[in-house]
């Protein structure tokens, strides 16, 4: 005996109703940890340990902001992770640029088992390569030094960018090379002045992806720089606590310090990150 579904579940089940619940839920689990957050750094103590519960700051103050900039340097964090991601995301780039365009264009022999090793050590834990990365900067005296972080942060970063990056460089005619090379180019210059302004978005998303990993990154940053002039914003939030006492409503408002540059980042390069992520999942 045959069933049949009903035509109204069916058209709730793949029509708009699901995918709004679907985008709300998405939505909610997305932001509501940011407004959490903004709203406790808006709050006195007294009313973050107010019960019952104030979801909303009846009297919205700035002066975490203030304490959060006075209690701690946290315009020197701040400018520490951003140079740290900027230069770190930068140099990922340029080494992932010319890896993908050489796994994408040269005719190499073993390029499937290059490939799978990319793909496996992007799944190396962390702190499992936290003790033989340490050595290494030790014995290049680079420990306490932006160098210290920037080059982990670029080895870390560069299988998924590289990967990214080989799906866009197969999407383009090898004709349009070949056209700017008759023109005089060399393979570089091709490679720079045609290849990559056609894969911009793809480009934009994986040094997004990078700033934003070299951003939150905590674990090296913590066991390789000591100097306090030259903490990230991730260690650096972690000094606001006492012995005993943790003052929620300063973090907060140091950690949406440290969320708003990102935000704004995201925010000016939406449409090119959007393109990225949607095209390189697309051939043909």
């Amino acid at each position: 005996m045959s069933t049949t579904t009903a035509p109204g579940s069916a058209s709730f089940l793949s029509g708009r109703p699901l995918r709004v619940i679907a985008a709300g839920i998405l939505l909610v689990n997305g932001m509501f940890p940011a407004l959490w957050i903004l709203f406790t750094s808006l709050k006195t103590e007294a009313e973050l340990t107010a019960k019952p519960i104030t979801w909303i700051p009846h009297a919205p103050t700035v002066q975490n902001y203030v304490q959060a900039f006075s209690d701690q340097p946290l315009h020197i964090f701040l400018f520490n992770s951003f140079m740290v991601a900027l230069l770190s995301s930068a140099l990922t780039l340029f080494v992932a640029v010319l890896a993908a365009y050489a796994l994408a264009r040269l005719n190499l022999s073993y390029r499937g088992l290059i490939l799978s090793l990319i793909i496996a050590v992007s799944t190396f834990p962390l702190v499992t390569l936290l003790v033989p990365l340490f050595e290494i900067m030790r014995a290049l005296n680079l420990l306490n030094s932006w160098t210290a972080l920037i080059l982990p942060y670029t080895v870390l970063s560069l299988p998924v960018c590289t990967l990214m990056l080989v799906s866009f460089f197969e999407g383009i005619p090898r004709d349009l090379e070949n056209a700017a090379m008759i023109d005089g180019c060399t393979r570089m210059g091709a490679l720079f002045k045609v290849v990559v302004p056609l894969c911009a978005p793809g480009v934009f998303t994986a040094g997004i992806l990078a700033f934003v990993n070299a951003w939150d990154e905590f674990l090296l940053a913590l066991s390789f720089n000591s100097n306090p002039s030259l903490r990230t914003l991730p260690v650096g939030i972690q000094l606001y606590q006492g012995e005993f006492a943790f003052p929620w409503p300063v973090i907060s408002a140091a950690l949406v310090a440290g969320i708003v540059p990102v935000a704004i980042l995201i925010v000016i390069f939406q449409e090119r990150v959007v393109s990225g992520l949607t095209a390189g999942g697309i051939k043909g």
